[in-house]
């Protein structure tokens, strides 16, 4: 959960996210040549790809699918009826010279996904953004640029199509969002989203992810939107966040001293920190839609749109939600339990398995997270299973072991050995019959710490608890030892 932010008071930022998000299919969206990213440049590509003549595009049904799961998990309004449009225009890494997209009637309108932040007293927002709508669309090809040039950087560029054909939704959000802040967290929250959902790996630094921004401000109190300009190239949340506070400040300072702000495509310069004009923006009558006569329309039945319904998982927010009402989690744990979904899934399994679920939210947010951060794993390559895990919390609650026990043996625990073998031998000695002699026998061992003692240095309680535990290879139960020592001390 993130702290909101406010621009000036006499101003107001209106903010709308296009974010393209590739689909994780294993082929194309209309032909057979691999997604892999990564490939050496121009060998995943074909005819269809590549706009050779006499070739014809076909959908891949996989990309449908994952379209309108995208669509429903984002409270949309699936089309029954929809199709795609060539949008027309000229590009080195466009080969066709034009784009397969939709246009006029897209697969899914109208929804909406919810963001969360904290106020500056720490009281949790919730906030809903709509959103506009969800449309399928290939991708173009990728340009390199290379060499040197003392005006613009490179003296030539190169051309790799093998994005060319890749399948993305683009995604488009009402004019809801109003800073930087709110901006970023959408956009996080759309990447959990389609993580959770399995369409997409949510990858900007492999362009999985791209977020376009529009952004205008307008006098607080006015109903009329300010000119538009769009940002592209961020590459990161805190990049989205950065670039919208500082066209923000930009926009007003223009309109402070009487400059006209121009509708245009600016680039956020992640060196400079700050945005710079690309070319004046285009609107869609540049781009001469019409419908793509090589595609029949798409039309989803409800018994298909039913059966995709039936599959979606529990998505994020619905997660916090009931971590937090019916587990008594709070905000932090339930938002970074939730992030990743086999996080979430190996949170659940150890609570179907026994563990006390603020138990299991502190073994997996701290000790198993930073041992995950340290060694660069995810969750489901440690070897401590989550029912494991649940073993080890309900040792620990029943008094078998102590929480010091379990942390000391964790490297082990990761690494596969069982908590029956890992403890063998090492259950607290919680019988006062056993351990009332190993006091007797320390507090005589140590006399004139016990004179220190009763002298008044009362912080010495400590040193004959510790000898205690020494002295019992820390088998000794914490509590029943605190209490022994205090009356022994004290007699």
């Amino acid at each position: 959960m993130t702290t909101a932010t406010t621009v000036k008071t006499e101003y107001e930022a209106i903010i709308g996210l296009e974010t393209h998000c590739q689909l994780s299919t294993n082929t194309k969206i209309f032909s057979n040549s691999s997604t892999a990213f990564g490939s050496d440049p121009n060998t995943n590509i074909d005819p269809v790809c590549m706009g050779l003549p006499g070739v014809l595009p076909v959908l891949n049904e996989k990309v449908l699918e994952y379209a309108v799961k995208a669509g429903l998990a984002l409270n949309c309004q699936i089309a029954k009826y929809s199709k795609f449009d060539r949008k027309q225009y000229f590009y080195p890494d466009l080969p066709k010279n034009y784009q397969i997209s939709q246009y006029d009637l897209p697969i899914a309108e109208h929804g909406w996904l919810e963001i969360e932040l904290v106020d500056a007293e720490g009281n949790p927002i919730r906030k809903r953004i709509g959103i506009t709508r969800l449309h399928m669309e290939e991708d173009a090809g990728k340009l390199v640029h290379a060499g040197s040039d003392r005006l613009s950087g490179s003296s030539y560029s190169l051309v790799d199509y093998n994005r060319a054909g890749i399948p993305l939704v683009e995604i488009v959000s009402e004019p809801d969002l109003r800073s930087g802040l709110e901006a970023a967290e959408y956009a996080e929250e759309l990447r959990r989203i389609v993580r959770y959902l399995g369409v997409s790996d949510g990858n900007m630094e492999q362009g999985s992810l791209r977020c376009d921004v529009n952004i205008s401000v307008r006098p607080v109190g006015r109903k009329e939107f300010g000119t538009k300009v769009e940002i592209k190239n961020m590459n990161s949340f805190s990049a989205i966040q950065r670039a919208i506070d500082y066209e923000i400040e930009r926009q007003i300072a223009a309109i402070d001293a009487g400059d006209r702000i121009i509708q245009e495509t600016r680039l956020w310069q992640e060196d400079a920190q700050c945005t710079s004009s690309m070319r004046v923006k285009e609107g869609s009558s540049d781009y001469r839609y019409f419908p793509e006569p090589d595609l029949a329309p798409i039309e989803v039945s409800n018994e298909q749109l039913e059966q995709w319904r039936s599959e979606l998982p529990e998505l994020p927010a619905q997660k916090r939600h009931h971590y937090e009402s019916e587990l008594g989690l709070s905000p932090y744990d339930a938002r970074v339990l939730t992030e990743d979904r086999s996080i979430a899934e190996y949170f659940e399994t150890a609570i179907a398995s026994g563990a006390n679920p603020k138990a299991a939210a502190n073994w997996i947010t701290q000790d198993i997270a930073a041992h995950l951060n340290k060694q660069k794993l995810t969750i489901t390559q440690i070897a401590l299973t989550p029912t494991n895990l649940a073993d080890i919390i309900t040792r620990i609650e029943t008094g078998k072991i102590s929480n010091a026990q379990a942390k000391q043996k964790l490297p082990d625990l990761l690494s596969g050995i069982s908590p029956e073998k890992a403890f063998a031998g090492q259950e607290l000695i919680t019988d006062p019959s056993v351990l009332e002699p190993i006091v007797d026998e320390v507090i005589a061992a140590n006399s004139k710490e016990l004179e220190k003692y009763r002298n008044g240095n009362t912080n010495l309680k400590g040193f004959f608890v510790g000898q205690v535990l020494k002295k019992t290879g820390k088998r000794a139960d914490p509590k029943l030892t605190n209490e022994l020592v205090e009356k022994k001390l004290n007699a």
